[in-house]
């Protein structure tokens, strides 16, 4: 998932590109290189920014490594500025994940935004969004028609996208990247940005494929699926991976001994089920129409988190919902605290991780045109939706022993963004 944008800023008389990416990069892999390099290409950049989702993803996961060393990764591959989307946008649906970070785009005054889709024509996205703003009521109504049968969400809507748009001009809602580029799209609409839309074809693996197929471009589902199925070997996943992601991998599985998935936090969630009330998971965001109960139902005969997950799975939620609720569970994020995102979804702070020189050349270089703050560590710095985050890094960092968590939870508050000579090609 990802995609990217162009800033246009003036500088001794010249006019500098600076294109963004926004991704998780769990882990960064050749697909990612692949979507990197065209987008350079295609927008002919001078710098490079990438937003990218912390220690929580969108599909309701803990990062397979830590945000700081997934900084290193973009770094060495070529990114020249690295920030947070926050959790609050990061580990939401695909409308309030677009809204998110198109707002942390526009703050960053782009002038352009490229994303990763299976459709690969911008136009096609644009003539969706002006069809669905025609036939927003009655797409709405089909909606609630296609749930009260039964079906999830996003099946229910994707239905009823079929059943109104029969024009080969429009987008194929059912694929995953498209969904996000089209709410990219609308969220450009919905906000007035004047951040102008372009998208790059994705190639060879499709984004929830789980099995590798392709001589060296793979999906991030498939690599992370091989490398747990293989007790954390690389050499299965090595083809799939730039050299610098191998290292990082390697490095952080040695010093940590994990990588992070569910199964690692299970006991954790379990725990925080079995000492909740009803009343208490239903103040739990995105726990809707009763769904507490058939968790709590649950989780005592659960054995691991895949047991779990198999056990509360039903037609009309989907997996990636109950991942994303299981994850509030595990963070103890409420309803009210993510209010202020249902009721104005743009991003407060621009959490910077990580940048090269020609990076910090740049954001010297804007700083005074960036309206948000620009927060370099957590220590000194208060805001409502940022709370979530260190929160997030907290639970994030329950799994490991002492004195390695307390160690870990430290360097979190201390931690400068990280800085890297891309002459060099060292740390500064």
């Amino acid at each position: 998932m990802g995609y990217a944008l162009i800033l246009d800023i003036e500088k001794k008389g010249e006019m500098m590109k600076a294109v963004g990416v926004i991704v998780e990069y769990n882990p960064f892999h050749n697909g990612h290189k692949y979507h990197l390099e065209e987008t350079k290409k295609k927008t002919n950049s001078d710098c490079t920014i990438a937003v990218m989702s912390g220690n929580f993803l969108q599909r309701g996961e803990p990062a397979l490594v830590s945000k700081w060393t997934r900084t290193k990764m973009a770094l060495e591959a070529g990114v020249d500025i690295v920030i947070e989307l926050p959790y609050a946008f990061a580990t939401q649906k695909a409308q309030n994940f677009a809204n998110g970070a198109i707002s942390l785009l526009s703050a960053l005054h782009c002038d352009e935004v490229c994303f990763g889709s299976e459709n690969g024509t911008i136009d096609d996205f644009q003539n969706t969004v002006d069809f669905m703003k025609k036939n927003q009521r009655t797409y709405d109504s089909i909606t609630r028609l296609n749930m009260k049968k039964g079906y999830s969400y996003p099946k229910a809507a994707s239905l009823a996208y079929s059943s109104l748009s029969k024009h080969d001009t429009y987008v194929d809602l059912s694929k995953p990247n498209n969904i996000l580029g089209y709410h990219y799209v609308k969220a450009i609409y919905d906000q007035n940005s004047s951040v102008k839309a372009e998208t790059i074809m994705r190639t060879s693996a499709g984004y929830h494929d789980e099995t590798i197929s392709h001589e060296s471009i793979a999906s991030a589902t498939s690599i992370r699926k091989t490398l747990f199925s293989t007790e954390k070997n690389m050499d299965q996943i090595k083809n799939y991976l730039p050299p610098s992601t191998s290292k990082w991998l390697s490095s952080y599985y040695r010093e940590n001994q994990l990588f992070h998935r569910w199964e690692e936090y299970f006991t954790l969630l379990k725990y925080r089920l079995l000492t909740s009330t009803s009343a208490e998971l239903a103040n739990i965001y995105e726990a809707e129409e009763g769904i507490e109960n058939r968790l709590l139902a649950q989780i005592t005969t659960a054995t691991s988190f895949m047991d779990f997950m198999e056990k509360i799975k039903t037609k009309r939620y989907t997996w990636t919902r109950l991942q994303r609720l299981c994850v509030h569970i595990l963070t103890n994020t409420t309803k009210e605290q993510l209010k202020p995102i249902n009721e104005n979804p743009l991003a407060t702070y621009i959490r910077l991780l990580g940048m090269s020189q020609k990076g910090q050349n740049y954001l010297n270089h804007i700083k005074k045109e960036i309206e948000l703050p620009i927060v370099t560590k957590v220590s000194g710095f208060s805001d409502e939706l940022f709370t979530l985050d260190v929160k997030a890094t907290q639970t994030y960092l329950t799994i490991f022993p002492e004195p390695l968590r307390s160690s870990l939870l430290r360097q979190e508050y201390a931690t400068p963004p990280i800085r890297y000579d891309e002459e060099l090609q060292k740390y500064l």
